[in-house]
């Protein structure tokens, strides 16, 4: 199969597994991330999300050689996939009503780029590399990169990077903050991932998707409008049960448990 799904307790781990092409996107693949990413948003026993690849890259992007096969044949389908595909994918990662974490162990490019800027967080290591490969092949960036990559380094930056179509390493990824964890080996990233997943699913799991909700909005509206946002954001976390219950332990001075309610 080419994405595998395993679940540890609250955690959620979608695997790409296609290594012999360095987990391309393909029609198959994509249908299935779509899909799958659908089922877990709407799982409330999954608190968690990790998203991986199997094998030594991350995800490579949309894969060419069938890519170059519709555009020879004159079939719609590498123009309607970005509508049909990555577009809800990346509405999916944004919209998870929980948190979502790449292990973006070695290469991440173009729309496997795109994929792992999309999640809450990221966890590398030192052959972790981004390529925001679109230029190369002629095309714009898609899966919400336009998107994600000014919001977490800048314009000037997400412009050179996207227009000169060069390599990120591990270092400067981090550097810039593409990266919100950098492990010292690569064996390591997965496992910090998982770690991250499972310590995130054990918390407000109400509270983390209304702060993605407010994240998604506040960088770009006005501040009203945020402040209005802000304020439903807040009604909707004071009616959890994890509001009320972690409250109480604070006043008595003992540790919260959060059961995602």
């Amino acid at each position: 199969m080419s994405l595998q799904v395993e679940r540890n307790g609250a955690v959620a781990v979608v695997t790409l597994n296609r290594p012999e092409a360095l987990n391309a996107l393909d029609t198959a693949t994509k249908v299935a991330l779509r899909d799958t990413l659908t089922e877990l948003a709407g799982d409330p026993g999954v608190r968690a999300v990790v998203l991986a690849g199997a094998g030594r890259a991350f995800c490579v992007g949309q894969d060419l050689r069938e890519h170059v096969t519709l555009l020879e044949a004159s079939d719609p389908a590498p123009l309607s996939t970005v509508r049909e595909h990555y577009n809800p994918v990346a509405e999916l990662i944004v919209g998870m009503p929980k948190p979502v974490i790449a292990a973006v162990r070695g290469m991440a490019a173009g729309a496997g780029a795109s994929l792992a800027l999309l999640a809450d967080f990221r966890v590398g290591g030192p052959g972790t590399k981004f390529l925001m490969a679109f230029a190369n092949v002629g095309l714009a960036g898609d899966t919400g990169v336009s998107w994600t990559l000014p919001r977490l380094i800048g314009h000037a930056k997400a412009t050179e990077l996207l227009m000169l179509a060069e390599p990120v390493d591990a270092a400067t990824a981090d550097r810039l903050g593409m990266l919100s964890r950098l492990v010292e080996e690569d064996e390591q990233v997965l496992p910090a991932a998982l770690a991250l997943a499972e310590r995130l699913a054990a918390g407000p799991t109400v509270a983390y998707g209304q702060i993605k909700r407010q994240l998604a909005t506040g960088g770009s509206a006005g501040l009203s409008e945020t402040l209005e946002l802000e304020a439903d954001a807040q009604a909707v976390c004071g009616r959890t049960t994890d509001h009320q219950a972690s409250t109480a332990a604070f006043v008595q001075k003992q540790k919260p448990v959060f059961n995602g309610a």
